[in-house]
């Protein structure tokens, strides 16, 4: 089986005896996910990798930005861009407007009167 998969006797068994075995290293990367995907959701899925490390950081777990980017992308999280303001109302028209018929007079003394 070693020489099918290109590895040696050793290392194979090795990997047959501790496959099952959770590790340190695993263990810290599964709360590292849960953190980045906390914050992610937090940030509305707009949050990239730097903003997120920036957020760990001011909750006292600093890491770095590249370990942060693999995290996101082995739970494929994927930031949103956030659209940019576009103002759409030109109030500087000299078309037609609407009346005001009410004059902020409100009350009526039956219902769909005004």
């Amino acid at each position: 089986m070693a020489k099918v998969f290109g590895v040696s006797r050793s290392g194979f068994y090795y990997w047959i005896d501790n496959r099952h075995k959770v590790t340190q290293r695993n263990e810290h990367r599964k709360q590292l996910d849960s953190k980045v995907r906390e914050v992610f959701d937090d940030k509305k899925k707009r949050d990239a990798a730097r903003h997120i490390q920036k957020e760990l950081e001011v909750n006292g777990n600093k890491h770095d930005v590249k370990t942060i980017a693999a995290s996101m992308k082995r739970q494929s999280l994927v930031s949103k861009a956030a659209r940019k303001f576009k103002c759409t109302t030109d109030s500087k028209h000299r078309l037609p407007f609407a009346p005001n018929l009410l004059e902020h007079d409100f009350n009526a003394t039956v219902p769909n009167q005004k």
